[in-house]
This record gives C-alpha cells, sequence and structure tokens, in this order.
C-alpha cells in the first residue's frame, strides 16, 4: 500500500499545535497558569537530562485536569485554528491516502485530521483528562515502529517534515521533502 505520509507541526501546521492549545486554554482557563511552575523546574531538570521528556510532557500536558469538557476545548481550538493548515496542503483536496504522523497527543489532532479527511492518524495517546502518556512519545524511531505495527506492507511515496529528527522516517520513504514556513525542499 503507498501512501503519503506527513509530519504535523510546523509542517501542515503553521506553529506548535500543542503550544497553540495551551495558550487557547490558558486564556479561556486562567487557573492553569499555576503549573508553569512546576513546568519550569520539569524543564530544567530536562536540560540537565535528569528527567526523560516524555515526563516534561506529562507536566505539560498536566493542565488538562484542571479544564471540565477537553473535547469542547478541542473543538473551539479547531475553529479558531483551522486557518494555520498550510495552504499546500490545503490546495490538494484529496487526502484520503495521507497519514499524518505526530509527537502531538492523538485527542488534539483527530478532529482537524477529520475534517480534512485525512486516512489515518498516528499520534502520541495521552489521557486527555491526565495529561498521562499511554503510548511512548511519538517521536523519531517511535514513529517508525508505530506505523510498522499499524501497516505491515506499507510504502511511503512522499514524506513531508520540518525537521531532520524525523530521519527514521525520511530513511524509510520513497521522496522526502522538508518544509520550511510555506518553502518544500525536495531532500530524497
Amino acid at each position: 500500500m503507498y501512501v503519503d505520509a506527513y509530519d504535523f507541526d510546523k509542517t501542515i501546521y503553521d506553529g506548535d499545535s500543542s503550544v497553540d492549545f495551551y495558550v487557547f486554554c490558558l486564556k479561556r482557563h486562567k487557573k492553569i497558569i499555576l503549573g508553569i511552575f512546576k513546568l519550569t523546574i520539569f524543564y530544567i531538570l530536562y536540560f540537565f537530562k535528569l528527567v526523560h521528556k516524555t515526563k516534561v510532557k506529562e507536566v505539560f500536558f498536566s493542565f488538562l485536569s484542571k479544564i471540565d469538557n477537553i473535547s469542547l476545548e478541542v473543538d473551539k481550538f479547531w475553529e479558531v485554528n483551522k486557518n494555520k493548515i498550510k495552504t499546500f496542503y490545503l490546495s490538494n483536496d484529496n487526502h484520503n491516502n495521507d497519514i499524518i504522523i505526530s509527537a502531538s497527543p492523538e485527542f488534539l489532532l483527530e478532529p482537524i485530521c477529520k475534517k480534512l479527511g485525512v486516512k489515518d492518524l498516528i499520534a502520541s495517546k495521552v489521557n486527555n483528562k491526565t495529561g498521562k502518556f499511554l503510548s511512548e512519545n511519538c517521536k523519531g524511531i517511535e514513529k517508525v515502529n508505530r506505523l510498522k505495527n499499524k501497516y505491515k506492507d506499507i510504502i511511503i511515496n512522499n514524506f513531508y517534515t520540518d525537521s531532520y529528527s524525523d530521519k527514521p522516517l525520511i530513511d524509510i520513504s520513497n521522496n522526502a521533502y522538508i518544509v520550511n514556513k510555506n518553502k518544500i525542499t525536495k531532500i530524497k
């Protein structure tokens, strides 16, 4: 099975959807600012390689526990932010052969992927009530592992990313492209 695969943040979405979602929620739920102190401590610990990145992300997403209806917040977020999907992606109106592979939370990306008609989404599984990771952070080699576990005979025809941290996916793709803002450069 041939597919086109895309990273999400900074590739087809102009920005980091998790950070944008946090800021969106912060404007609507001021109390979540209290978690910034704990997050700062964990970023420092991560900088000194004393904690794993997944733990830092769990602390970041712990703000979810302070919000009653996350599904409603996600829907409202995409009403406001759907315009941040890049035009190069929107210009192709047929996405039923596309797979989005992202480190962002599945619960956050699912609604926009459905609206776009994306074939499948592979993303980090995060409890939308607690912020706890239910899977490995879907980054680097984990993206390939998750893809291969789900699809045994898949061939990525075209892969789009904003970062060489996606080298494991670049390596298994027929063609690969780096997306920098609206500029697309073939790298393989």
